[in-house]
């Protein structure tokens, strides 16, 4: 076998050993395991508010609004064919307070930290005489070069 013939051989193998080192330390990254974790955790609030939506939301709305049937049985029946608008409704609450949730997390509190963050950061001016020695440290780093 020629020297070209066990090159041309073994690139594929490099290649697929490179591919699978490349999403190791892809997939090692703290910033895919968080992003993971924040999914996991979105899930199970999206139940939560689902819940909340359908248990405690519309069945209050439905004791509010005028007549004796559970949102979920709320339709209009148009040339034989029922649609679901209470269904609809309970969706549309149910992505409501998950948008509500967001914007408060989001918005609200992490700008809080964010704001927070920026102000320990934020470095006072300087004062005069601050200012004065600044104005000799770089002069004598100019005569030294």
């Amino acid at each position: 076998m020629s020297p070209a013939r066990n090159v041309l051989a073994t690139e594929p193998v490099r290649r697929a050993y490179s591919l699978l080192g490349e999403f190791r330390e892809f997939a090692l990254r703290g910033n895919v395991i968080d992003l993971a974790v924040g999914v996991i955790i979105g899930a199970a609030f999206g139940k939560v508010v689902d819940s909340l939506v359908k248990h405690l939301f519309m069945p209050l709305i439905s004791v509010v609004l005028p007549g004796d049937l559970s949102y979920t049985q709320w339709k209009w029946e148009i040339n034989g064919k029922e649609i679901p608008y209470g269904l609809f409704l309970g969706e549309v609450v149910n992505f409501l307070v998950v948008a509500l949730a967001l914007f408060l997390f989001l918005v609200k509190f992490v700008g809080w930290l964010h704001q927070a963050r920026a102000k320990k950061e934020a470095t006072p001016p300087l004062t005069r005489d601050q200012e004065l020695l600044t104005e000799i440290r770089d002069l004598l780093k100019q005569q030294q070069s």
